[in-house]
């Protein structure tokens, strides 16, 4: 049942997020020690896991940085690499939908891949929670404060071990997106977009400049959205049908 105080729905959201929090702390701790691979200062780093938060944005443009790419096809890349949260505000957005622009805001910004599976999973058993959103914030903000803590100890790590990132500690990380993506993998929309995505990666793997996946990502998104709104206009019309 919903949980019945701000208080403990937000401790409930960081407490079920546990198991995605230990799944990011490699993908953190390496993210810090690729840092000082890009000529970047441990100071920028840090900055840039405070304001960006978003870790495959993060990796796209250190490794691109590294490679003296400039800073138009950064800005494009990290941003087509964010587009798959399009899909994640369109499944969450009905119920955020009344919060005040500050509470939409945040939790935009907090919005993660391990956080969204927390809450797709709560919404789909709570849909009318009251505190929803403190769960929301709940796991967000663990989120967030967990990323910041394994990236300071990336950046201060890699200093002394500065091949720490070829350890294959990057497998949790492909584990626990295994484990976010497979279980949303129950409506059309998701199922398209992941095969349409997986589809391309693979066969423009080749491409320079992580193109290959750029263009997996797009095309999945694309289709994802216009798969989730024809859905939903389906259901407009067949609910207007039944009225009248």
């Amino acid at each position: 049942m919903p949980h019945p105080s701000p208080l403990s729905s937000f401790i409930a959201g960081a407490r079920d997020t546990l198991p995605m929090l230990i799944g990011a702390a490699p993908f953190g701790m390496i993210f810090g020690t690729l840092v000082a691979t890009a000529q970047m200062n441990a100071w920028q780093g840090q900055m840039m896991s405070l304001s960006v938060f978003a870790g495959s944005s993060q990796f796209i443009a250190v490794g691109l940085i590294a490679s003296h790419t400039g800073m138009l096809v950064i800005w494009l890349a990290t941003f087509i690499v964010n587009l798959r949260h399009m899909l994640y505000a369109a499944t969450l957005m009905p119920h955020v939908r009344h919060l005040s622009q500050r509470w939409r805001w945040l939790l935009g910004f907090l919005l993660t891949d391990e956080t969204f599976a927390v809450m797709d999973r709560y919404y789909r058993s709570h849909p009318h929670a009251q505190y929803g959103h403190w769960y929301f914030l709940g796991s967000g903000l663990a989120m967030y404060g967990n990323w910041q803590c394994w990236t300071l100890i990336g950046l201060l790590f890699g200093a002394i071990f500065p091949q720490l990132q070829t350890l294959g500690l990057d497998f949790a990380m492909v584990a626990t997106f295994i484990a976010i993506v497979v279980p949303q993998l129950v409506r059309l929309p998701h199922i398209a977009a992941a095969a349409t995505a997986g589809g391309v990666a693979y066969l423009l793997q080749d491409l320079p400049y992580k193109l290959g996946l750029l263009a997996a990502i797009t095309l999945g998104v694309a289709v994802g959205l216009l798969l989730s709104h024809l859905r939903t206009s389906d259901k407009t019309t067949k609910i207007n049908t039944e009225r009248t």
